[in-house]
């Protein structure tokens, strides 16, 4: 029987699935059902050492025999730092000594408990990668701690440090068998390694492959996975994703049913977007997705088709569809227009709309998706090009951002799109927010402010639009006219 400690069974299992099989274990009683467990599993070996100073070094030369990772547990406390010159030693030999600490629940720390230090980053820079569990009370939770273990036991040439917090009581040994849990496996690939072409026989073999390519802001995703409803036809049985921030919501949460998920970036990190990754190949997405779009129009594949065909259906009826003068027809008319020439979107309703309306890429600040620095990253691209470069942009990102145009660099290829509806108008669609009285003035940031003032101190041309007509006429004018200075077009809302 295994410990009731959720955590340490994830934790065993994948030591298991990742190919651990010798640990050198200390005594103590906060590690002891990781002890337990690991001394259970008939797939790993231990061996006791005392002294947690020797133990370290028993482990680092059981490596080096070896050539794979081997464990080192200790219990909570000081006993972690004595491994601190054996792991600092595998370290520049570049050993994998996989370290596990028991620790005390974060809210003892520096409470003056027993055997409480803070553990986490206790080993610093002689570890390439330290995590710390959660002790997991639903699914979610439970996914963390897989991923966490994941990240941390795909690291091969170097000492990890999993740390490990159990609430007492500490002595349940109730399960009968450990949990079948998700391996995380990483694979280097390059243009002359056989992994690239693994993977795209991989996406074409697969029942219901789908790639998502570049930073995926599909026009029309959000809407098709609307009138999918529940057809699981449609669902993925497996994910290509050469990484970048998805802005829908409704995508993300529609990935995640899908059966697995391999990531390709250049870094080879971790991004379980959608709660089901199983592969992560270092290379370079781009290559793969081209590789794939290649063998599509070689062979056609029936899923790829069916998708393709809800779209274009799709995509005849946002054609089809006017919107009446609103932040959709603003955006609608200007994609209308633009053609190909660069255009950075602000976070929010921006980017939301150009999900729907954009046919070609577009620039978006979805690293983190904060409402700063959208202006000045696209007035930034366009002081090194000789290309119009446009900017859409709500009212409070501009205006927070509006120093972007204090700047003597700028020339008349920077055109801006102002959307001025006198707040943060997403807030609106946040369900239950409009029961707050709050809403508008504190939450919404509520506001009189225009950009006129600001465009005259910077020497930006100035046009305003307040219906229909006058939007689309603005918007010519901001793709046609020739002028040595930026142009912005506040539109009112």
């Amino acid at each position: 029987m295994y410990s009731n400690k959720e955590n340490v069974n994830i934790l065993t299992s994948l030591l298991v699935a990742h190919g651990i099989h010798h640990a050198v274990v200390c005594p103590g009683s906060r590690n002891a059902a990781i002890v337990h467990n690991l001394n259970e599993c008939p797939d790993i070996t231990c061996y006791p050492v005392t002294d947690e100073r020797s133990a370290g070094f028993y482990a680092l030369g059981m490596t080096q025999a070896l050539k794979e990772p081997v464990v080192v547990c200790v219990t909570s406390g000081t006993a972690l730092l004595n491994l601190t010159p054996a792991v600092a030693e595998a370290y520049y030999q570049h050993q994998p000594v996989v370290v596990i600490s028991a620790d005390r629940p974060q809210q003892w720390i520096d409470q003056l408990d027993g055997q409480t230090l803070p553990q986490p980053d206790a080993l610093g820079r002689f570890v390439c990668k330290a995590v710390s569990l959660p002790e997991p009370h639903d699914e979610d939770t439970c996914w963390y701690c897989n991923r966490l273990i994941n990240e941390a036991l795909m690291e091969k040439h170097a000492p990890v440090h999993i740390n490990v917090p159990i609430t007492e009581p500490l002595f349940a040994f109730t399960t009968p068998e450990l949990p079948t849990e998700r391996k995380i496996e990483l694979t280097t690939a390059d243009i002359s390694n056989v992994t690239l072409t693994h993977v795209c026989r991989m996406f074409m073999q697969a029942k219901r492959p789908m790639l998502i390519a570049g930073q995926p802001m599909n026009p029309l995703m959000d809407e098709a996975i609307m009138q999918i409803g529940d057809d699981e036809s449609y669902v993925p049985d497996f994910v290509l994703y050469t990484g970048g921030s998805i802005v829908s919501k409704r995508l993300k949460r529609f990935l995640r049913k899908a059966k697995e998920t391999w990531v390709v970036n250049r870094e080879g990190e971790v991004t379980d977007t959608f709660m089901n990754l199983t592969h992560v190949i270092q290379g370079d997405g781009e290559m793969v997705a081209d590789m794939i779009r290649f063998n599509l129009e070689e062979m056609q594949h029936p899923f790829v088709k069916k998708w393709e065909m809800l779209l274009a259906q799709i995509r005849q009826q946002i054609e089809a569809n006017e919107p009446p003068y609103s932040q959709a027809a603003i955006v609608k008319y200007f994609e209308q227009k633009r053609g190909d020439s660069p255009v950075h979107y602000a976070n929010s309703m921006a980017i939301r709309l150009a999900n729907t309306y954009a046919k070609t890429p577009v620039y978006c600040n979805r690293g983190v998706n904060g409402i700063e620095g959208s202006l000045s990253t696209a007035a930034g691209f366009s002081v090194v090009t000789d290309e119009n470069v446009f900017c859409v942009i709500g009212d409070l990102s501009f205006f927070y951002d509006q120093n972007a145009l204090w700047n003597q660099n700028l020339r008349g290829n920077f055109r801006i799109l102002l959307m001025n509806n006198g707040k943060g108008v997403i807030f609106d669609m946040l369900p239950g927010l409009e029961q707050s009285p709050a809403r508008d003035k504190y939450v919404a940031a509520e506001h009189h402010a225009n950009a006129e003032g600001i465009c005259q101190q910077n020497n930006v041309n100035y046009r305003r639009a307040e219906n229909m007509k006058e939007m689309q006429e603005g918007i010519d004018w901001l793709i046609e006219t020739e002028t040595e200075y930026p142009l912005l077009l506040e539109v009112f809302l």
